[in-house]
């Protein structure tokens, strides 16, 4: 599939703000909205776009639902051939405590990012994941104090951004 600056310029927006009306949307990148509507759907359809989510404020929801924890999980396995590796993934990727897994290199073999309620959650976790799991050799895990910047927003070319974009709103 080949895109053009409407499509990128589609998707640039769409990463910023999925809750934008066809009209909106189409305003922004300067088309016409039956053009905007087509082009958003075969970019669905291509599978470009994954899926559409809110992202919460994890410190306004905190009043209501605790902090939480947020840890970085690194993972060495004892073997590391490719079904061990996609064993693991298997493993921990439908678990709702895992936010993000990714296979890396070098040093460890995984990298998590885990959110748990509380440190017994947390130690729960840890037990389901990872101990119970007889290929794993090695868990380092980090705690975040704070996070500076959470974004999920692909680089896109940026000569194909257009002018009118909107800034994404800060917390």
């Amino acid at each position: 599939m080949e895109l053009d600056a409407i499509d990128i310029a589609l998707l640039a927006q769409l990463q910023q703000d999925a809750s934008l009306s066809n009209l909106q949307l189409a305003e922004r990148v300067h088309v016409s909205p039956p053009t905007c509507l087509r082009r958003v759907k075969r970019l669905w359809e291509a599978g470009l776009i994954a899926k559409q989510v809110a992202i919460l404020h994890p410190e306004r929801l905190a009043v209501v639902t605790g902090h939480g924890l947020t840890a970085i999980v690194e993972i060495t396995l004892e073997r590391q051939d490719a079904e061990a590796l996609e064993a693991f993934e298997r493993h921990v990727a439908p678990d709702p405590g895992v936010q993000q897994c990714y296979r890396v290199s070098p040093g460890p073999d995984f990298c998590l990012v885990v959110h748990a309620r509380d440190m017994p959650d947390y130690q729960r976790l840890s037990q389901r994941l990872f101990t119970a799991h007889a290929n794993v050799r090695n868990v380092k895990t980090f705690f975040s104090i704070h996070r500076a910047k959470f974004g999920a927003e692909l680089p896109l070319p940026p000569s194909a951004r257009p002018a009118t974009s909107v800034p994404a709103k800060l917390p």
